[in-house]
């Protein structure tokens, strides 16, 4: 629901032209990219094998993937229950949003 919402409103801000397209699809690579590494991390864990370091998954949702991130974690199931983890999830999901805010309103569009 949070995955599709942002989606929706990504896409009317975009059509509208308070977004620009450039930024939008960052963010889509990104997210693909977040889904991605959560679904070789949860792998990983499953198959006892070398992990994708906690940072680095920060670091994807971070630069505009926590969509896909998110979505990875209700897909997976994969670090929905450990607790400092979300903390810090939801914390950069803020910092991306606020950074992302500040582009929109200081950056012309067209």
């Amino acid at each position: 629901m949070i995955v599709t919402g942002f989606a929706v409103a990504a896409i009317v801000l975009g059509l509208q032209q308070v977004v620009p397209l450039w930024l939008l699809a960052l963010d889509g690579v990104a997210s693909v990219s977040a889904f991605i590494l959560y679904g070789i991390d949860k792998s990983a864990a499953v198959g006892a094998r070398r992990r994708i370091p906690e940072q680095t998954l920060f670091i994807a949702g971070l630069i505009g993937g926590w969509p896909g991130a998110f979505a990875a974690q209700q897909v997976f199931r994969h670090k929905t229950k450990k607790r400092a983890f979300q903390v810090t999830f939801w914390i950069t999901v803020l910092v991306n949003v606020g950074i992302t805010a500040l582009l929109v309103t200081q950056v012309p569009v067209g």
